[in-house]
Order: C-alpha cells, then structure tokens, then sequence
C-alpha cells in the first residue's frame, strides 16, 4: 500500500499516533496479502473531512463495510451508488423519517462530515469480506487521541452500541451532549435504538449552545 499524504489531515496531524503507532500499523497492512477496505487514499477521510475546531458532533463506528465499494472512510457511510443501503445505515435513516420526518436519498453521508459532524469508525480498516479483522492492528489509539483532543469544549456524542459506548467511556456526559442507545443493526435496533430521537435531540442541544442545527436529511440545500 502506498504511504498515506499526512498533510491532508491538517491540525491533526499533530496526534502523537501518526508519529508513534501509524508505522507499525501501515507495515501490517503492507504485508496483509488480502483487499484492504477503504481504499488507502480515503482510510483517514473522517479526519481529514472535519477538522478539531469543527467537530460538532460525534459517532463512532466499528470498522468499515467489508463489502467492496461501499467503505470510503466515514463510519456508517457508503458510495453514493450502494444498493441496497446497508442494514446499519437503513435503521438509521428509518428512525430520522420517524423523528424529523426526512432522510437522505443516498447512503454518503459526506454533507454531514462538512456541518462538523465526524463520522470515525475505531478501528479504521478491514479486509475485504472479514468484518472486524483489523480490530487487533493497534487503530483504537487513534480514537483515544481524537477524543482527548476533542476535550477542549462541549460537543455532542451520539454513541450507538457498546462498542462505541466503551470507546468514548471517557467523554464527559455533563460537559457534552451524550447520547448512549443501543447500535441501529438490525440484531439490536429494537432494544432502543428505534425511538431515541438522536438527530433532533441533538439539534436541540446545538441550538442550547448557541449553535445552527445539523441538517441531517437534505444535502441539496447546504
């Protein structure tokens, strides 16, 4: 794999990671003979989408759809052309019809990343068709820094799922907006997920903050 253009990651490029853990990593992936999911130049997109002083709003991921063609680095997001929508991303599109009462037309979600919403799944990439397969390489380093460097003043955190929820464990739910649901999978949408109203609980925070609201539903009119 070719190495990744770090000057496209801007203010954070200054996490301690890219300098002490992203070599070993990058020589894993080198010598991993299988597809590597996403492709190397959009591994960091979530980053390089929405810088520190941006970030308004965060969800967490796992790792990328490992079917080809659809993981292009946002978490939960996919090619605009990915039909049918995965499973994750149609629940969640189900419950902003049931609580805004729109959602988008298409599975990328980059008109989020450009409101400040950032979209970073834990573990940052998987081989084609074995979901979880880089859950070892050393990614969740990365999530610990970005959240600590995301410390610096109140934002919202929408955690769906234990995996989420314990990754962000160290988020302060008095300084922030945290809300914690069970994950939209189909496996687990109906234990809470469906109902929680995440996209207009949040808009109701932002705007408590002083903030604009995340138009979560309708890229057109950015």
């Amino acid at each position: 794999m070719t190495a990744p253009d770090l000057t496209r990651l801007g203010a954070w490029r200054d996490l301690p990671f890219f300098t002490e853990n992203l070599p070993e990593i990058w020589d894993a992936l080198a010598q991993d003979q299988r597809v590597i999911l996403p492709p190397a130049l959009q591994i960091f997109a979530a980053l390089e989408q929405t810088q520190p002083d941006d970030v308004r709003v965060v969800i967490l991921g796992q790792d990328p759809y490992p079917t080809p063609g659809h993981a292009h680095g946002l978490a939960f997001s996919a090619d605009a052309t990915t039909k049918p929508l995965p499973r994750s991303l149609a629940n969640i599109f189900k419950e902003m019809r049931t609580d805004i009462g729109a959602a988008p037309d298409t599975a990328d979600l980059h008109f989020w990343a450009a409101q400040g919403v950032m979209l970073l799944n834990t573990t940052l990439t998987v081989p084609a068709g074995h979901a979880g397969g880089h859950a070892s390489l050393g990614w969740q380093t990365l999530t610990a820094q970005v959240l600590r460097r995301l410390s610096d003043r109140p934002r919202a955190y929408l955690l769906w799922g234990a995996h989420a929820q314990k990754a962000a464990k160290v988020v302060d739910p008095h300084t922030n907006f945290k809300l914690e649901t069970a994950h939209p999978s189909p496996l687990s949408a109906r234990r809470g997920f469906f109902g929680s109203r995440p996209f207009s609980r949040s808009n109701d925070w932002l705007h408590a903050q002083g903030q604009s609201p995340i138009n979560w539903a309708t890229p057109e009119i950015l």
